[in-house]
């Protein structure tokens, strides 16, 4: 039986986790083969400068990162009765193609649902891909009449 945790990346993992995000964009879109290790080393850049506002957890099976989540939290405007709030959105939860249909992305998106509990956000949203939306209403999301949604010109 593989070993499964989910935990907040480590700094020596960021590479790992560039290297999810080229995969799953090479996946849906041809990419061109030269450019890779640049996009690796400037990720983890991004990742290590954006972590206070970007957390990200991964998914480690067996040893070696096979999955990860980022949550996006963004402050909100305060309130006379509440001055410090947040909200959060779910960004980048995937697991490795021989990883999938299994359960593993649905512990990934408990876990980044947890770690927005413990920060007290108000709420999470996240912009799916058409095949995940059912795992993320078995997590509790739900469409939501007051969340709307324009593409800028």
């Amino acid at each position: 039986m593989a070993k499964i945790e989910i935990r907040p990346v480590r700094p020596t993992e960021l590479e790992a986790v560039a290297e999810l995000r080229w995969r799953w964009v090479a996946d849906q879109d041809a990419l061109p083969g030269t450019g890779r290790a640049e996009f690796v080393r400037g990720f983890a850049a991004w990742a290590r400068e954006n972590a206070a506002t970007h957390r990200c957890l991964v998914l480690v099976r067996d040893g070696r990162v096979a999955g990860m989540a980022f949550l996006a939290i963004t402050a909100r405007v305060p309130t006379p009765r509440e001055f410090t709030r947040a909200a959060g959105d779910v960004q980048c939860v995937y697991v490795t193609p021989e990883a999938r249909d299994s359960g593993l992305g649905g512990l990934l998106i408990n876990a980044i649902l947890h770690l927005a509990e413990q920060l007290e956000l108000e709420r999470v949203t996240v912009h799916s891909s058409e095949r995940a939306v059912p795992a993320y209403e078995r997590h509790g999301f739900a469409v939501s009449a007051k969340l709307l949604q324009a593409e800028p010109s």
